[in-house]
């Protein structure tokens, strides 16, 4: 497996493999949206025998300030349980330290994704119509966040929101 930063030419087959993860066009969109308002932040995939297997992306929050949202994470469907998605978020999580973001929010599954660091908790008392068990937060930042305020994500999110 090669992980690297997303490149224009691979906008196709990306949005094939999160259309593939997700079995709809919504996040395929999604990702499409931020790539046309500029906000993606960090966008990685995955190459297993030089075809695209996963994608990952983290776009900027409007709130709070220098955080970013990790969504979506998509892997190929016939990949599943090979890592690709875990290695992914690592590398993801990786540069968005590298690159001074404060914290990272992310809406999920917390069986999975607390095994990254991310706590239901850190995210509770955030403003948000994506709040519930499901929206979760990770500091990179000790005390970036202080557990209240508003929690926006970029724009293309505000579709799904509704």
């Amino acid at each position: 497996m090669r992980l690297r930063h997303e490149t224009e030419a691979d906008h196709d087959a990306v949005r094939r493999v999160v259309e593939a993860a997700f079995g709809r066009e919504d996040e395929a969109r999604l990702v499409t949206r931020l790539h046309e308002e500029g906000d993606a932040a960090i966008a990685l995939v995955a190459e297993v025998d030089g075809r695209i297997a996963g994608h990952v992306m983290f776009s900027p929050m409007r709130a709070p300030q220098g955080a970013l949202g990790l969504a979506p994470i998509s892997v190929r469907p016939d990949l599943h349980g090979n890592g690709i998605g875990g290695a992914l978020i690592r590398r993801g999580l990786e540069e968005a330290r590298t690159r001074g973001a404060s914290a990272v929010f992310v809406l999920g599954d917390p069986p999975y994704y607390t095994r990254f660091g991310f706590s239901p908790e850190k995210a509770r008392g955030y403003a948000t119509p994506f709040a519930g068990p499901f929206l979760m937060a990770l500091e990179l930042t000790p005390g970036a966040l202080r557990g209240e305020g508003e929690l926006s994500y970029a724009r293309a999110f505000d579709d799904l929101a509704e």
